[in-house]
């Protein structure tokens, strides 16, 4: 089980499964000592950030490597329900190939939302994470060296639905995006500010509906400019189009500066 958040099975595992059905068991590194009854919380404190240490550095590796190949990863996080892979048919469909684009889902069960990125003709594996509440950097270093993106090709990551501990993990991603739909309560971002915090985009999703819905969009607009003052602000609805040109420039403008090497390596 996982320490930072208490996610995971007993054997802190989970399953890496391709589209097609294949499964993969996976284990999470996770080094679990057992506490003694007097100092459970400086333990718990030290195992936490020995776990956080770990995912770190293996996070920089893959980013490092991401950028090697030009390839662009980006990591979407928001609550359950929040149009996420709605908004990932309708980016793929717009972009209709002028970049190969591939997709990492992450859930603790089913491979549904997999199956709705197949059939806009993008390659996908689904991560499930049974117990676990989010993605976390070995995770994402299976997820890739099963899809095997190519050279200047751009990943989205969508984890799992949460916007709690996936912000504690860095993934290698090159940048996060967080989205927040108007059918949520405006005062998301004072209660989760560390998701917020982490974000280089938030993505204000579902306005189509602003008209059916009480939702105080001038509140949550400045809670967010409260928790992080620079980030950037985009208005969207996946369904009808609003605000898509804009989202799709920002992911342009996200393409890594690094000259394309060799195929992006798989694993033994």
């Amino acid at each position: 089980m996982c320490s930072t958040c208490g996610c995971g099975g007993e054997d802190g595992s989970t399953r890496v499964t391709l589209v097609d059905g294949h499964t993969h068991d996976h284990t999470h590194d996770h080094d679990h000592a057992h506490d003694h009854p007097h100092d459970h919380g400086t333990r718990t404190v030290l195992l936490e950030q020995d776990i956080l240490a770990k995912n770190d550095l293996l996070a920089a590796a893959t980013r490092h490597r991401l950028t090697e190949h030009a390839i662009t990863a980006i990591n979407l996080m928001s609550s359950p329900g929040s149009g996420k892979t709605t908004l990932l048919e309708r980016t793929i469909t717009d972009l209709d190939g002028r970049r190969e684009t591939l997709v990492i889902e992450g859930d603790q069960e089913t491979w549904l939302d997999a199956q709705r990125i197949r059939s806009t003709g993008s390659k996908v594996v689904q991560i499930n994470t049974g117990a676990g509440c989010h993605l976390d950097a070995q995770m994402l270093d299976r997820g890739l060296a099963e899809l095997a993106p190519p050279d200047g090709s751009l990943v989205f990551v969508e984890n799992v639905g949460n916007l709690v501990c996936p912000a504690l993990f860095d993934l290698g991603e090159a940048a996060r995006v967080v989205i927040i739909s108007v059918t949520e309560g405006a005062d998301k971002p004072a209660k989760y500010p560390y998701m917020f915090r982490t974000a280089d985009l938030v993505l204000l999703n579902k306005i189509d509906l602003l008209p059916y819905v009480d939702f105080d969009v001038d509140l949550c607009l400045e809670l967010i400019h409260r928790v992080k003052p620079d980030v950037e602000l985009l208005p969207v609805s996946a369904t009808r189009g609003d605000g898509l040109d804009a989202w799709h420039d920002w992911l342009a403008n996200r393409s890594s500066a690094a000259a394309p090497r060799s195929e992006y390596p798989r694993r033994g």
